[in-house]
């Protein structure tokens, strides 16, 4: 079972930790959230995998999501900003600034924003516990649902075998990764420019290759496993960048096991509606289905008119 006790990290970390920060160029919103618009509101979001600093980032997908949803709670369950990338090569569009500061207004509206940094942005695991424009900074998290059941929510990082064993080996994997978000990049720019909708080759490539698979399924039991071992009802977890839902036996106890998937391939957020029915939402279909009713002249299911 994972430790999810913190200890003292080497000061070298802080130092690593302040020059990515300092080297953010935090500026104004270059596209302000739109007005007149509605929301649909949610009781809780979970987002994670963002991986802001990197070119896979799909920001203006995210920009939308956050443009057209709200709620009483979000989570950020980790890799929202890729410190590893950021150190090999700074990269920062005005996109990925948007996204930082829609998020804070969120936290100004009064939202409550629990951050839970993962693996790509541990520098920021040393703040844990402290709050930050509203944001509060957590190692992992517990959730009570709207009708009562209890959940883990943590990146779930320290359940991958790769990166407890052999650090090195996921650095290797990251970069490997990242060549094909570049393939992604120029494969969907082709797919836009003949009207196709976003698809994602590395998500498709997961699926066909049989050890990405089993490891998916062997990452999902351990996870559920140990929030079987903390006494709660399930887990929310992200990393593997793979949105799923499964449910697992532990003794007599149901476990379900919640993935809210990524912002890279998939485009994905968990959420939970007010009566607490959990939900997979896939972006780029919501986007395509608002699309669909606009030109049919469907009016709008969404609950909430967005605060100006």
């Amino acid at each position: 079972m994972a430790d999810l006790t913190e200890t003292a990290p080497p000061i070298t970390a802080y130092l690593g930790a302040m020059d990515t920060i300092a080297r953010l160029p935090v500026k104004r919103l270059q596209t302000p959230e739109p007005e007149g618009i509605t929301r649909k509101r949610f009781r809780t979001i979970w987002i994670s995998d963002v991986h802001l600093g990197t070119k896979g980032c799909n920001a203006d997908l995210l920009i939308d999501f956050l443009d057209h949803t709200d709620s009483e709670t979000m989570y950020l369950v980790g890799d929202i900003i890729d410190g590893w990338r950021l150190k090999k090569k700074f990269y920062w569009p005005a996109e990925h600034n948007d996204i930082f500061w829609r998020i804070l207004k969120r936290a100004r509206r009064g939202t409550r924003i629990v951050y839970i940094p993962g693996n790509h942005d541990e520098m920021f695991r040393q703040f844990t516990g402290l709050n930050f424009g509203g944001v509060e900074i957590r190692r992992a998290a517990f959730h009570d649902t709207a009708d009562g059941r209890r959940l883990l929510v943590l990146h779930g990082d320290e359940f991958d075998a790769v990166m407890l064993a052999h650090r090195w080996l996921a650095f290797v994997g990251d970069t490997l990764y990242h060549v094909m978000m570049g393939l992604n990049h120029w494969v969907n720019k082709a797919r836009r420019a003949l009207g196709l909708p976003y698809w994602s080759l590395s998500k498709v490539a997961k699926h066909k290759v049989k050890n990405a698979v089993e490891f998916i399924g062997r990452y999902e039991e351990v996870v559920a496993k140990a929030a079987a071992q903390r006494g709660v009802d399930g887990v929310v977890c992200g990393h593997i960048h793979t949105a799923e839902f499964r449910e697992f036996t532990s003794g007599e106890r149901s476990i379900e096991y919640w993935n809210d998937g990524d912002w890279v391939e998939g485009c994905n957020a968990l959420v939970e509606h007010l009566d607490g029915r959990m939900e997979i939402l896939n972006w780029p279909d919501e986007v395509a289905k608002r699309q669909r009713k606009l030109e049919q002249g469907e009016p709008s299911v969404d609950t909430r008119r967005a605060a100006a």
